[in-house]
C-alpha cells in the first residue's frame, strides 16, 4: 500500500515539473485556453465563493416582458463586449481574455442556481475579466433581472438582437461619419452616432 501511494505521488511530481517546465518553456498568453487543472481549480474557486444561502436563492422577480426589455438594453450596454449579444463570447475581447467568457446559452450556465447567477453578477469572479457589478442594496432588481434575461437567451429571436445592436458601446472607429452644415459649409457630427448611457450597478 505505502509503495502504490509512492508511485501515485512520483507521478504527479513528474506531471507536475513537465508542466512547470513547458510553462517555463513558453511563458503565458491570454490567448490559450486554460488548463484542465486550472479549469477545475477556477471551477472548484466559484462554487466555494458562492455562499450556500445564496445559492439556493431563486429569482424574486418573474420576467415580464417589460423587464426582459430592460434586461436586454442593460445587457447590450454592460456586458455584450465581452459576452456577445447572444450570449456566445464571440466577440475580439472575449476570444483575448483568460479564461475565455462561457457560452451563456449552454447548460454549464444554465444548469447553475439563480442565485449562483446573481452571485457572479454581484461579486464578479477572482483571476478572470468577469467584473462585480455593485454593492448590496434594498432594490436589486436590475441584476436580478438579469438573471432572468440570461435564462431567456437560448431563445433570442432576431428582432431582439436587432433591438440590442441599437444599444452596445461604440468605439471612436464605429461612429457615425460627420455630415456637412448647410449653413456655413462647416462639419458638424451626425446625430446618429449618438449613444445611450450605460446603467452600471453602483
Amino acid at each position: 500500500m505505502k509503495k502504490k501511494v509512492i508511485g501515485i505521488l512520483a507521478v504527479f511530481a513528474l506531471g507536475a515539473a513537465l508542466y512547470g517546465g513547458s510553462l517555463l518553456n513558453r511563458g503565458f498568453s491570454a490567448r490559450d485556453e486554460p488548463s484542465l487543472p486550472e479549469t477545475l481549480a477556477a471551477h472548484t474557486a466559484r462554487s466555494l465563493a458562492t455562499p450556500m444561502r445564496v445559492r439556493k436563492m431563486a429569482n424574486p422577480y418573474a420576467p415580464t416582458p417589460d423587464t426582459l426589455a430592460e434586461a436586454r438594453i442593460n445587457y447590450a450596454q454592460n456586458c455584450a463586449l465581452c459576452h456577445g449579444n447572444n450570449g456566445s463570447g464571440d466577440t475580439p475581447i472575449g476570444h483575448n481574455l483568460y479564461p475565455k467568457p462561457p457560452d451563456l446559452r449552454l447548460s454549464a450556465t444554465q444548469s447553475q442556481t439563480d442565485g449562483e447567477l446573481y452571485a457572479i453578477i454581484q461579486n464578479g469572479i477572482r483571476l478572470t475579466g468577469m467584473p462585480a457589478w455593485g454593492e448590496v442594496r434594498d432594490d436589486d432588481r436590475d441584476r436580478w433581472n438579469l438573471v432572468g434575461f440570461i435564462r431567456h437567451m437560448p431563445t433570442l429571436t432576431q428582432d431582439e438582437l436587432n433591438e440590442m445592436e441599437r444599444y452596445n458601446p461604440r468605439s471612436p472607429d464605429n461612429v457615425s461619419p460627420a455630415v456637412p452644415d448647410q449653413k456655413n459649409d462647416g462639419i458638424k457630427p451626425s446625430s446618429a452616432g449618438s449613444k445611450h448611457s450605460p446603467r452600471r450597478s453602483q
